[in-house]
């Protein structure tokens, strides 16, 4: 989990690093896997018993990944704008 979570903001700082903003949506695709695989190990340990509840850590991965698409969409649109 801490390797996962670890990766979010890694992959966000490395992508807006880049040269341009395909480079940049890339990443920020690589970040929105990272948040699935901390949900992903959010409800095994819950299963597993090593948590009672992930409930509000999951309504904050989902809220997470809704803006990191939503600037996914901001980022494409833009692109296509310039074009």
């Amino acid at each position: 989990m801490e390797r996962a979570a670890t990766s979010i903001p890694s992959n966000i700082a490395e992508g807006h690093g880049r040269s341009s903003n395909k480079d940049f949506v890339r990443f920020l695709y690589i970040s929105i896997g990272s948040v699935q695989e901390l949900e992903t190990q959010l409800i095994i340990a819950q299963d597993l018993g090593f948590v009672d509840s992930v409930d509000h850590l999951q309504q904050r991965t989902r809220e997470l990944a809704k803006m990191l698409t939503a600037l996914i969409n901001r980022l494409k649109s833009d692109d296509v704008e310039q074009q």
